[in-house]
């Protein structure tokens, strides 16, 4: 019994550290918040004494912070990210087993940042070689970190959730009172009356190059025909935030402190998108909605009169410590594999360098455009997930022109599965899970079809006399 009891304890002193340096603040400051002695904060950030339940509630109440990120698999991503760096070519002979990237991961999250940060700029310095050896001009003043890499890791570190956002979006909403298809008409007067532009839907020929553009001068915002109804409503929303919720978005610019100006003006483009999104689909109800309609994306979509795609992106980011839906991740790529969106409010492994495993239903939906494919799997680690995926429609400026369907997967891990729509019929005690792994060159699951790379991790084994499943053999 002593031995379970200990097991139980929760010790979390790198990640509460690196919390309070998040916050800017001493310990002894964190200290007369939490209601303890200094030296006693200090035996918790150094993993010597367990932290309590109170403890942990007051850390909620205090600093308004998700104690998701202070449990263990907050390290997932981390040991992911750590393994992705280590699956270098540079690294390949070091062979560092799983559960010393978990150690680290778990005593350490700073050090791995740092190391993704060195890896990164080791990235960067060895594309500029690559570039000069190829002879191809570079910018005179390229910047210091690729722009959007920065803004998702930023995103992301926040779990896609912006309080101050959320706050002042419900309240622009309900100013308006109008939701679905009555929000257009709302926004177009709230821009005419508040902010003297016009909204005007302009024809392709107009617009052959636009979806949406802001007349400074002409005092009008100018939205394609080409964009659906739903669009038309995000675009017009997007302008609105840029307007009214300035002092909240450059709020969190700054916090964030991006390295350039480039990089500052691509946060606060995704910083309106998002509070663009929760005007359509203000927290309160919205969540609200989805917890008596079981996450039912389709008639989401219909009561808010969003999109497929703005639905599933809305869901990640319902972290509202007294209001948290289910934790969904989301992804979008192209038909060639490409991600263009990756976000997540709870745990799953997502690859930072590398595309998406192809047995993921995900890439499976480019054959049946529009049909919903849910579909459990399951990494090399036993952790379970549902996914759904479907095709979404890209707004495009003629009929000749191609790539206009991505895919779109949500997801969550399998236990909440109870409370989704989506999971109603399968038998969650005993699923039939696919296996799939984060991309090739970090799966080490042995006699895939599939693979496309070996893992980098391991020696490649070739065997003249046999041909596998896998095209590529490894040891073990």
């Amino acid at each position: 019994m002593a031995v379970e009891t200990e097991s139980r304890k929760l010790f979390v002193g790198p990640r509460l550290k690196r919390l309070r340096r998040e916050l800017s603040l001493t310990q002894t400051r964190m200290a007369e918040d939490l209601g303890v002695s200094p030296s006693y904060l200090n035996l918790l950030e150094r993993s010597q004494r367990p932290v309590t339940a109170q403890i942990l509630l007051r850390l909620a109440e205090a600093y308004d912070v998700d104690l998701r990120s202070l449990g263990a698999e907050g390290d997932e991503q981390a040991v992911v990210a750590l393994a992705e760096v280590l699956s270098d070519p540079l690294f390949r002979d070091l062979g560092v087993p799983r559960h010393e990237l978990t150690d680290v991961a778990g005593a350490a999250p700073a050090v791995v940042e740092a190391v993704g940060r060195l890896y990164d700029a080791y990235r960067e310095a060895r594309r500029r070689e690559e570039l000069v050896q190829a002879r191809v001009p570079e910018r005179d003043d390229p910047a210091p970190s690729d722009p959007v890499d920065w803004v998702r890791d930023r995103v992301q570190d926040c779990r896609n959730h912006f309080p101050d956002l959320d706050a002042r979006a419900e309240a622009v909403a309900g100013e308006m009172g109008a939701l679905g298809p009555e929000l257009l008409p709302a926004l177009r007067e709230r821009l005419r009356e508040r902010h003297q532009i016009q909204l005007r839907i302009l024809p392709i020929d107009v617009m052959p190059d636009s979806l949406r553009r802001f007349d400074r001068h002409r005092r009008q915002l100018h939205v394609s025909e080409m964009v659906d109804g739903a669009g038309r409503v995000f675009a017009t929303a997007y302008q609105l935030a840029l307007l009214e919720m300035a002092p909240e978005i450059d709020a969190v610019v700054a916090r964030a402190n991006p390295p350039d100006a480039v990089t500052r003006r691509l946060l606060r483009v995704n910083l309106a998108n998002y509070a663009a999104a929760a005007m359509m689909m203000p927290y309160g109800r919205f969540l609200e909605a989805a917890e008596s309609l079981a996450y039912d994306i389709g008639v989401l979509t219909a009561r808010f009169g969003a999109s497929f795609e703005q639905v599933c992106h809305r869901l990640t980011t319902l972290s509202r410590p007294s209001a948290r839906g289910v934790p969904f991740f989301m992804i979008r790529v192209d038909s060639a594999g490409n991600v263009s969106k990756r976000f997540a409010a709870g745990s799953f492994p997502f690859s930072r360098y590398g595309g998406t495993c192809p047995l993921w239903s995900l890439h499976a939906t480019f054959t049946m455009p529009g049909k919903l494919f849910p579909q459990v799997v399951e990494m090399p680690d036993g952790a379970r997930f549902l996914s759904i995926a479907r095709t979404v429609r890209r707004a495009t400026r003629a009929f000749h022109e191609g790539g206009s369907e991505l895919a779109v997967a949500l997801g969550c891990e399998l236990k909440y599965a109870p409370r989704l729509v989506y999971g109603r019929g399968l038998d969650l005690a005993h699923p039939v899970a696919t296996p799939i792994g984060i991309n090739c060159r970090l799966c080490e699951r042995p006699d895939c079809s599939q693979r496309a790379l070996p893992p980098l991790a391991k020696p490649l084994v070739v065997d003249e006399s046999r041909r596998g499943v896998s095209p590529f053999a490894f040891a073990p």
